[in-house]
């Protein structure tokens, strides 16, 4: 009954699934293992001592940023050149901007640095001056931003001293220095009151507030985001296909054993021989009228 899975079609249906199934749980179980990674990676940051706690390290002894050094507090010494106003960034669920300076080290490369984050439109709020001459900076580490992190406006277009993004990628292309892949954000802010400075065209001369920390981030990957709990979701997906699949080749399988159930029983005629008899039958039956000179169609 069940010599059809040997025919042609069905070695190709039976190699179908034969190769389905596996790929299917190979990949639930790949999917599984990045939620557990970042399951442990997770729980690895939370072991990790505050960030406040740590000894501060010259920002050259903690790169590249990785997740045991994202958060660190690091060291850098230069004097502030360019400086740069990302708009469109939440504090305490109010909208404002960061105050970003570029902190030209001794390397020649220059750092930026987030000196805090101010409410309002960017271009319209009175933005206090950056600290003159030499300075030295203790701020938290973090990585370079990407279209991905929360915040980020990668639409571009924005006036001139305004970035959507802080990466080494976007601010290469305005100063005409090197410059870190990496930023930090102060744990005090640099300028408490007064010495104000319009930024941007059409500011509104308004004496400047105060700049408010801004608190790092955690390292990407090592929160259980909505991206984590993602992973589970394919899991369950590809485990559901797999058990599809083979749900459709036992339900196929059972319809053919079926049919051919019903022609061994006489229930139907058999597809590869009543065709051609229901074919010669009108053929014998017009032959025979034409012999008892009948006509055909009566």
């Amino acid at each position: 009954m069940y010599r059809f899975l040997l025919t042609p079609r069905w070695w190709g249906i039976n190699l179908f699934v034969v190769l389905a199934i596996p790929f299917c749980v190979f990949m639930g179980t790949w999917q599984l293992g990045r939620f557990e990674d970042r399951v442990q990676t997770h729980e690895a940051a939370e072991k990790q001592p505050a960030p406040g706690t740590r000894a501060a390290k010259p920002i050259d002894e903690l790169l590249p940023v990785d997740t045991v050094t994202s958060g660190r507090p690091a060291t850098a010494t230069g004097r502030y050149a360019d400086q740069f106003l990302v708009p469109g960034r939440k504090l305490d669920d109010r909208t404002g901007f960061y105050v970003v300076g570029m902190l030209r080290t001794d390397s020649g490369r220059a750092l930026p640095v987030v000196r805090g984050w101010l409410p309002g439109k960017a271009g319209h709020t009175s933005v206090p001056p950056a600290p003159a001459g030499d300075v030295t900076v203790t701020g938290d580490l973090q990585a370079s931003e990407s279209t991905g992190t929360a915040g980020v406006d990668a639409k571009g277009g924005l006036p001139d001293g305004q970035v959507g993004m802080i990466s080494a990628a976007s601010l290469v292309n305005l100063v005409p220095y090197d410059v870190y892949d990496a930023w930090v954000t102060l744990q005090r802010s640099d300028v408490r009151t007064g010495g104000a400075e319009t930024a941007g065209k059409g500011g509104e001369g308004t004496s400047a507030a105060a700049l408010r920390p801004v608190p790092a981030a955690a390292a990407q990957g090592t929160g259980l985001d909505l991206k984590a709990f993602q992973n589970l979701g394919y899991l369950c997906e590809w485990f559901v296909f797999a058990a599809f699949v083979l749900f459709m080749w036992f339900r196929l399988v059972r319809r053919e054993a079926e049919a051919v159930r019903d022609v061994r029983l006489g229930l139907v005629a058999d597809p590869d021989t009543a065709g051609p008899d229901q074919e010669a039958a009108p053929d014998q039956e017009a032959s025979a009228d034409r012999e008892a000179g009948t006509p055909a169609d009566v």
